[in-house]
C-alpha cells in the first residue's frame, strides 16, 4: 500500500505508520510490543519499498538509541510502543533533548503499572511524557482522537521535530490505534525539512537567540560537529562544571519551545465563550464527549469544551477561557486522575474547586456519552 491522495478505510496504526513515511521517514528502529505492534509490522514491509531501513531491536532501549543515531546520519527516524517501553526508552528521549536530535516517539497508551493490561485501552501515560525524564525541559506532545488525526499529526509531529529540533511524541490509544475508520488524504501536504549549515558555520547547539534553533548538520558532512549529552556550549564542547554554559543552554533548550507556543499548540473547542458548564478530555473520551455534548443541549444544557490536540505544552489559554464562563469543569480521562492536575492548575484562580474528576480504569472499558450526560446532570443539581 502506498498511500495516495484520495480516500481510504484504514487502521489508526496503519494510518499513522503511512503518515510517517508520507512525512518523509527513512528509519524505523523497534520492538514488537501491543497495542502499537501493527506501526512495527507495516513499517517493515513498507520502508524497504521506499528505500529506507528498518531495524527491530533487541529492546526499546537499543530501539530509541538507534533512532538518535539515524537522525545525526541525515534521515528522519520514528520509533513506537507502548507504556512499559516508553518508561523504558525516558534516559534517551533526554539525551535527544540535550543533544537537540529531531525524532518521532509514537506511545500507544495501554493500562498499567507494569504488564497491565497489554492490550486494554487506558490514559495513563499522560504525565510520563512531559515529566518522564530527570532535568528541565519542554517537550511536545500530540493526541489524536481519531484515524484521521492519527494521520494528521503524524505529520505535524516529524514537522514540528524538524523545525524545533526536540523529539516530539504521539501519545495515542489502544481504542484510536485499533479503530478502523475514513480517512482522506489531501494533495499538497506540506513537509518540513531541519535547516542545514552554510558553510564554514560552526555553532550547532546555540547562538546569541535565547530562543534560538540552530542549523543540525548530519554526521560525515565536513562539519566536524560534537554530539554530547553533557552540557555543552554552542560548539558543542562539554563544560561540565561552568554553571553559566549549563544555564545559557537549557534555558534556550526550554525557551525555544515556551517562546513558540502559540506556534505550537492546537486544540478543538466548542462553546467556551457561552457555556454553564466545560469539559476537557483528549483521545478516545473526547469522542465520547461529543455525543455527550449534543445529550445535553437538547436536554437544555450549556456545555462547552476543550480537547487538546497538543498536550505538552498544555492549551492554557484556551482552559482559562472555558474556566471563566463554566460552573464546573468535568475531566473524564481513563486513569486516576493525569489531565486534571493541568486543568486544575491552570484554573486555580477561578475555578478549581469546581474542576470535577471523572475517571474509570480496567480492562479498556470506555467512558460512554450517557455516562458523562449523567455525571452532568449530577453536578448541576448540586
Amino acid at each position: 500500500m502506498k498511500i495516495k491522495p484520495g480516500k481510504y478505510f484504514l487502521q489508526g496504526n496503519i494510518a499513522l505508520a503511512e503518515a510517517a513515511i508520507k512525512a518523509g521517514c527513512l528509519f524505523y528502529a523497534g520492538y514488537p510490543i501491543t497495542p502499537a505492534s501493527e506501526i512495527m509490522e507495516h513499517m517493515a514491509k513498507r520502508l524497504p519499498e521506499e528505500k529506507g531501513v528498518f531495524i527491530q531491536m533487541e529492546d526499546e532501549i537499543a530501539s530509541i538509541a538507534a533512532c538518535i543515531g539515524a537522525s545525526w546520519a541525515g534521515v528522519k527516524a520514528m520509533t513506537a510502543t507502548s507504556g512499559p517501553g516508553f518508561s523504558l526508552m525516558q534516559e534517551n528521549i533526554g539525551l535527544a533533548v540535550m543533544t537537540e536530535t529531531p525524532l518521532v516517539i509514537v506511545d500507544v497508551q495501554r493500562t498499567g503499572p507494569s504488564t497491565g493490561q497489554a492490550t486494554k485501552a487506558a490514559q495513563g501515560d499522560i504525565m510520563q511524557t512531559r515529566w518522564g525524564r530527570h532535568g528541565d525541559q519542554e517537550v511536545i506532545v500530540l493526541a489524536p482522537n481519531s484515524v484521521q488525526e492519527m494521520f494528521n499529526l503524524t505529520i505535524k509531529a516529524f514537522n514540528l521535530t524538524e523545525k524545533y529540533r526536540t523529539p516530539v511524541i504521539v501519545l495515542a490509544d489502544e481504542a484510536i490505534a485499533h479503530l478502523h475508520e475514513n480517512l482522506t488524504v489531501k494533495e499538497g501536504i506540506e513537509v518540513f525539512n531541519r535547516e542545514k549549515p552554510r558553510k564554514k558555520e560552526k555553532r550547532f547547539f546555540g547562538c546569541e537567540k535565547k530562543d534560538c534553533v540552530p542549523p543540525m548538520p548530519s554526521v560525515g558532512e565536513g562539519f566536524d560537529v560534537l554530539v554530547t549529552g553533557s552540557s555543552h556550549d554552542e560548539y558543542g564542547v562539554r563544560f561540565t562544571a561552568n554553571p553559566q554554559v549549563h544555564e545559557k543552554l537549557v534555558n534556550r533548550l526550554v525557551n525555544k519551545i515556551r517562546l513558540r507556543r502559540k506556534e505550537i499548540i492546537e486544540a478543538e473547542t466548542y462553546m467556551v465563550d457561552e457555556c454553564e458548564i466545560g469539559v476537557v478530555s483528549i483521545g478516545c473520551v473526547s469522542r465520547a464527549v461529543y455525543e455527550a455534548v449534543e445529550l445535553a443541549e437538547k436536554e437544555g444544557f450549556r456545555v462547552g469544551f476543550v480537547r487538546p490536540k497538543t498536550v505538552w505544552p498544555f492549551p492554557e489559554e484556551q482552559v482559562e477561557k472555558l474556566a471563566s464562563n463554566a460552573n464546573f469543569i468535568l475531566v473524564p480521562e481513563l486513569n486516576t486522575g493525569q489531565l486534571i492536575k493541568e486543568v486544575e492548575r491552570v484554573t486555580v484562580t477561578k475555578k478549581k474547586e469546581k474542576v470535577i474528576p471523572f475517571n474509570k480504569i480496567g480492562g479498556g472499558r470506555m467512558i460512554s456519552p450517557t455516562e458523562i450526560l449523567k455525571e452532568i446532570k449530577r453536578l448541576s443539581r448540586n
